[in-house]
Formats: structure tokens, sequence, C-alpha cells
């Protein structure tokens, strides 16, 4: 006869549960970006699959294939080429190409006499330095890695795409809490991928391409460049692309050209920041409402943690954080009100 009774042997079972997955956890640590990316894909492509699949009656194992195939082509190695891209234009900017240095000094001396920030260019430099080596790590570093990371999530993907039924099936059997706080919890999930990888990703595209053809149409140098640059950093509702166009704006105005300056700098913060607006009122009226806070510290959490996909990892991780809050916060309301009614007044 066991020593322990049934709870005992339920309590000392869920111990071994814990510590085994915090153990799991640990190991599986570095493919979360794996992980997460899958979970981000099956998201964006679930809809398109069931079409396929349970409208049309195509072969799922095809339609996995071809949602693979079609992201690798729209999203990965456009990014990646992107990515690339701007570590290769950084790593080859030094302070005695282009004039660097001179420029940097005049800004100086303008920024100095008419703002009395005399090291403005020189410390924005420093900046820029660092938030550039903090963005790119993943593609600064070995190409074994990003491809075991690409070849866990796209594995990962086909099955939970094929399996789809029998993988939410399982997700409503073990999620702790009740069927309907589930499913409501799915539909916050899948409007919270959107808005921060969709919405964010539209946000993105747009204020990069109108900066890129801001500078090129006064007459700046690799405006493409610095387009992909804006692409990345408008992922910051509050600094975003337009912010760029004042540093762009003080060295037009430090060649002479005070009129393009201005111009540049209305274009800058009135039109690309007016369209920013524009955008993010009309994704969280028709897909989820993302407070800026969240993006802010999301990005700031998940730079360190995945490199460049953390500015739409962060703010994904943040948003289910709060949202695992919130049903907690239901369930515990639930339990509390139950416990009121079979206690009694």
């Amino acid at each position: 006869m066991s020593i322990f009774n049934y709870k005992q042997r339920n309590n000392i079972v869920l111990g071994a549960i814990i510590v085994l997955g915090c153990f799991l956890v640990y190991a599986l640590s570095g493919l979360f970006s794996s992980i997460l990316g899958a979970i981000v894909l099956f998201t964006i492509s679930r809809p398109a699959y069931i079409f396929l699949v349970e409208k049309k009656h195509w072969n799922r194992s095809l339609v996995a294939v071809m949602v693979i195939l079609t992201s690798l082509i729209v999203i990965i190695i456009p990014l990646m080429s992107l990515c690339i891209m701007a570590v290769s234009k950084i790593s080859s900017i030094n302070r005695n190409s282009f004039n660097l240095q001179t420029w940097i000094d005049k800004i100086d001396d303008y920024a100095g006499y008419n703002f009395h920030q005399p090291h403005f260019a020189e410390n924005t430099m420093q900046k820029l330095g660092t938030f550039a080596t903090d963005l790119f790590p993943s593609i600064l570093g070995s190409a074994a890695n990003i491809l075991v990371t690409l070849l866990v999530m796209y594995f990962l993907l086909y099955f939970m795409l094929v399996q789809m039924r029998e993988f939410e099936a399982a997700l409503l059997k073990y999620a702790p809490f009740r069927e309907q706080h589930a499913i409501r919890f799915a539909v916050a999930l899948r409007n919270a991928t959107y808005s921060n990888v969709l919405g964010q990703g539209i946000i993105a595209i747009v204020q990069g391409t109108l900066l890129a053809n801001g500078f090129l149409i006064f007459g700046l140098p690799d405006p493409v460049f610095w387009g992909v640059i804006g692409a990345f950093i408008s992922f910051l509702p509050v600094v975003g692309a337009p912010t760029l166009s004042i540093p762009a704006s003080i060295i037009l105005f430090v060649q002479g050209h005070t009129l393009k300056g201005v111009l540049l700098l209305l274009y800058g913060l009135l039109f690309i920041g007016n369209v920013d607006s524009f955008l993010r009122m009309l994704i969280n009226r028709r897909i989820a409402n993302t407070h800026p806070l969240i993006t802010i510290i999301g990005v700031l959490i998940g730079i360190p943690l995945f490199g460049i996909t953390g500015l739409v990892f962060g703010p994904l991780l943040l948003s289910y954080f709060l949202l695992l809050l919130e049903i907690y916060e239901t369930n515990r309301m639930a339990a509390d009100r139950l416990e009121r009614i079979r206690t009694g007044p």
C-alpha cells in the first residue's frame, strides 16, 4: 500500500512536470525564435490553409509546402536581403568615406551655433552605431545558425498545418482555462499577431518607401538604404521613419539648401508622420488596437533577445503576456463568484 494518498501523488507528479518543463524550456531556449516564428506563420496562413484544404479539398501536404514556399519568397528572402544590404552598407561606412568626418564637424558647428548642441552629430553617430549593432546580431552571426533556425521553424510549421485540427484540439485540451476562454484567447492572439506582424509590416513598407522617395526627390545620397533603415525603425511608433528627415534636413541646411531642408522637414514630419498616424488608426480599427507603449517596451525587450526579428517578436510576446494576464484575471473572478455562490451569503 502506498504511503501517499491520491492528492499527494498528484502534487508530486505536478512538481515533476514543472521541473521537467523548466528544463525543456531552458534546453529549447536557443530555438525559441523558430517556435515563435512557426506560431506567427501558422496564425497568418491558417485561413488560406483552411480554405484550400477544407473548401477546395486540396492535398494538405501540398498546401503546407505551398505555404512554406510562399513565406520564403514573400517574407524571409526579401527580409534577409534587406538586412544583409543594410549590414553591408553600415559596415562599409567609416569616417574617411564620403567625407563623413567633415559632415559631422559641419553639423556639430551648425548645431552648436544655432541650438547650443556642439556634439549633436558625434553623439548621434555613436547611438546609431550601438543601435545597429544590437539590431542585426543574427545577421552578423554565422549563416549556420540562421539556417538551423529556419529549418526548425518550417519543420514545426509543416506539422502544425498538416495536423492542424489535432494540434488545435490538443491546445484546447491542455489549456489551463475553460474552452470558451481558450477560444477567446485564440481570437485575441490572432488579432494581436495580425496587428503586430501584418499591420506593422504594412506601415514599415509604406514609411520606408515614402522616406526613400523623399530622399531621392531632394537629392540625398543612398535613398534606398535610408528607406530600408526607415522601414526598420518605423516599428517604433514614437520614433518612426519621419525622424530621419531631421538629420537629413540639417545636412541640406549645412550645404546651403535652406528651402530644400525646410521642404524635406515638412515632408517627413507632416506628410509621412500623418500617413503613419492614419495607417495606425485604420489598422487598429480593422484588426486590433496595440498600444504604443506595448510596441516600444516590446522592441526594447525583443532586440537584445532576437536581434532584427525582435522588432516583431518583442511586441508580440508582450501582447501574448498581457492576454494571459487578462485570461487569468477572468478565471480568478469566475472562481471567486462560484466560491461565493457555494458558500452562500
